[in-house]
């Protein structure tokens, strides 16, 4: 396995985030992004005393994984398992609280960089981006087969694409002369339908409609839409999440339950507010921090990254 190409985002921030929940013995720690498994590397390394368990629906990630984490032996346990079914593992793990959650979100080294996932637009591969192969509509199916309107709204809402309609309109065309199976053409086309304007911002003019397609398939949004609250209720109290979004949609997301738990919810005018009021959270980014110039020289995959962090400071109300 090439370790080099593998460099996790933000590591030292993320570590230092959550290290006060974490110096305890018998401290857990959740990577519910576990991926190539470098920050559970590093969260093993930093804190002896902690025991992680980690989550992925790749099961090629988890197999690579296991190996790079074997030499912590039990301290580690690997589950297959797409985030939003934290309640569940953690139940069938007997681990009522947790001290520590991260979140990596976003695709891994690995789905990008080999060719036959179909997640990167930058080489020719078989449109798939299902993170779980085992399950699911490829993107191909979903080019194919979804109507036009909710291809536009997939487009609009997923990628932030101001085109959609246009990439649409050519999708329908060609897909009626013969089914999409590869992601080259999938480019061409994008290319070919977008005005030259639009080609002269941001980088490849397919890259909102691959993020997009890859959203749906995955059911990124809905998926996190359960998990950080989740999340949020497994925390004991005192203890730490930090959350890496790559997009603003992810953030967005994160920013809203973050703010929501930080916030006192008592009916204004009340001279002492009750217990049940109080914020549960409190958040430990001043907004959402950015990579440094440094690591993004480093590595290209840290630029759009945003890191938040947040604290359990209190029980629920009952």
């Amino acid at each position: 396995m090439n370790q080099v190409r593998h460099v996790p985002v933000m590591l030292q921030r993320c570590l230092d985030l959550l290290a006060p929940a974490l110096a305890e013995p018998g401290a857990v720690v959740v990577d519910c992004t576990l991926g190539l498994g470098g920050h559970s590397e590093a969260l093993l390394s930093t804190f002896p005393a902690a025991r992680l368990v980690a989550l992925d629906r790749d099961q090629e990630a988890l197999r690579l994984s296991g190996e790079r984490l074997a030499p912590f032996g039990d301290r580690a346990t690997l589950v297959h398992a797409v985030y939003d079914e934290l309640p569940d593992v953690l139940a069938r793990l007997g681990i009522p609280r947790v001290q520590g959650m991260l979140f990596d979100l976003g695709v891994s080294s690995m789905q990008l960089d080999e060719a036959e996932r179909g997640f990167a637009y930058a080489q020719d591969s078989p449109l798939d981006m299902r993170m779980d192969q085992s399950s699911g509509v490829s993107a191909a199916e979903v080019l194919n087969t979804y109507p036009p309107g909710e291809l536009v709204r997939i487009l609009r809402a997923y990628g932030e694409e101001k085109q959609a309609k246009r990439i649409v309109s050519a999708v329908v065309k060609e897909r009626e002369k013969e089914p999409f199976s590869n992601s080259a053409r999938l480019v061409e086309l994008i290319r070919d339908a977008l005005p030259q304007a639009a080609k002269r911002t941001g980088g490849n003019p397919a890259k909102r409609t691959f993020q997009a397609l890859r959203i749906e398939v995955n059911g990124e949004l809905s998926v996190l839409e359960r998990a950080i609250p989740a999340a949020v209720k497994s925390l004991a109290v005192g203890g730490r999440i930090a959350v890496l979004s790559y997009h603003s949609l992810e953030d967005r997301l994160v920013k809203q339950v973050f703010a929501a738990g930080a916030t006192n919810t008592a009916p204004p005018g009340l001279p002492v507010v009750p217990e049940r009021y109080q914020p549960r959270l409190k958040l430990l980014t001043r907004g959402a921090e950015l990579p440094t110039e440094e690591e993004i020289a480093e590595n290209r995959r840290a630029a759009p990254a945003r890191l938040r962090g947040a604290q359990r400071i209190r029980e629920d109300a009952l």
